[in-house]
């Protein structure tokens, strides 16, 4: 699986990546949501897996992108936060999907 990979923490990218490359996939890395758009748009991936804090542009700005660009890849948000407002998630997420359909 062709797998884009956007974490600005270095170390944990690096871990994240050794694992998904151990498990057979092929990630490629960037570590701010401006890359990630560039990149996305050169490349289809199967997997987008997207960390929410990010420097400049963050994860809910480079999700609603590319669901305006109707992109295709599925999107895994992550977070090392230790406080997420999981309501406050899914419903960005909801009116999100019904505001591109």
């Amino acid at each position: 699986m062709h797998i884009l990979l956007v974490e600005d923490d270095v170390e944990l990218a690096r871990q994240i990546a050794s694992a998904l490359t151990e498990a057979g996939h092929d990630p490629i890395i960037v570590h701010n949501g401006e890359r990630a758009l560039e990149r996305a748009k050169e490349t289809p991936f199967d997997l987008i897996v997207l960390d929410i804090v990010l420097p400049g542009m963050d994860g809910f700005d480079v999700l609603r992108h590319f669901r305006s660009q109707h992109m295709a890849s599925r999107v895994l948000m992550l977070t090392a936060r230790v406080l997420v407002r999981l309501d406050h998630v899914a419903r960005f997420i909801i009116n999100l999907n019904h505001s591109t359909m």
